[in-house]
């Protein structure tokens, strides 16, 4: 099995339930966890044990601390062949000093490195809504996207402002039912529409992802120049410290040019 670890509870989940039904054959062997805290919190609980305890042991423990069920609260790390984990850059943390924010990230991105190991860490910059940053698609400008540390502070807002052209996540998204919490009838029509939007979203993140790092929006030659580390460490000498902005990448996409051969 695979297990998915998700920073929110609400957005990641309902919008990998879209890209469960586009790209994963048996949907059965995904689960899902939700954290409900950032990165930085989870590296605090990694730290307090010296980073020696597994992903699972650690959420369970935090989850179960204040009450809430881990999902899947039966499982334990060895029932899953890969790990991956889905958090936020969160540019406008108050809490931390932009550089103890950094170098936690970068400790994070060297011990989740490896899906079979300890799991994969991918990171949205500067938050999940960061998918929703383009205009008409295929937007061959999303290149220049990038917002400054002030806007982070009500980036959903931002985006709604900026990235005015689709009016809801629809363009990208299948509709949940509320009740049962799984996806509603889809049409042949609807599905192709959202599917054709996502190979154009995945192409844009890839290209701008090798922008980021290499200065070159097209695809990259290996998908070692686009590392999640050589991500962060781009963004940080190119946008974060001498700017005070970051450029607007989503990692979904990312994961899903690495995980599709």
């Amino acid at each position: 099995m695979i297990l998915f670890v998700f920073e929110g509870r609400k957005t990641e989940p309902s919008l990998f339930k879209t890209l469960e039904y586009l790209y994963f054959k048996n949907p059965n062997e995904q689960k899902i966890c939700c954290f409900g805290y950032n990165i930085y919190e989870l590296y605090r609980l990694m730290n307090e044990s010296d980073f020696t305890e597994d992903i699972v042991t650690v959420i369970k423990r935090k989850l179960e601390s204040r009450n809430e069920k881990p999902i899947p609260e039966d499982f334990s790390i060895t029932d899953f062949s890969e790990v991956y984990l889905f958090f936020d850059y969160d540019f406008q943390n108050k809490n931390l000093e932009l550089e103890k924010l950094n170098f936690q990230l970068q400790e994070m991105l060297d011990f989740f490195s490896d899906e079979t190991d300890n799991g994969k860490l991918y990171v949205n910059y500067p938050m999940v809504e960061s998918i929703k940053c383009t205009q008409k698609l295929p937007d061959e400008h999303c290149f220049e996207y990038k917002v400054t540390k002030d806007d982070c502070l009500d980036f959903k807002n931002y985006v709604s402002k900026t990235f005015s052209f689709y009016k809801s996540s629809d363009f990208m998204q299948f509709s949940i039912d509320k009740k049962s919490n799984v996806l509603r009838s889809i049409t042949k029509d609807r599905e192709k529409i959202v599917r054709e939007n996502w190979i154009y979203l995945k192409e844009q993140n890839i290209k701008k992802a090798n922008y980021i790092c290499n200065d070159d929006y097209s695809y990259p030659e290996n998908k070692i120049l686009i590392s999640q580390k050589n991500i962060l460490n781009s963004q940080l000498e190119k946008y974060v410290l001498p700017h005070n902005e970051v450029a607007i990448l989503n990692a979904f996409p990312l994961f899903l040019y690495e995980y599709f051969k």
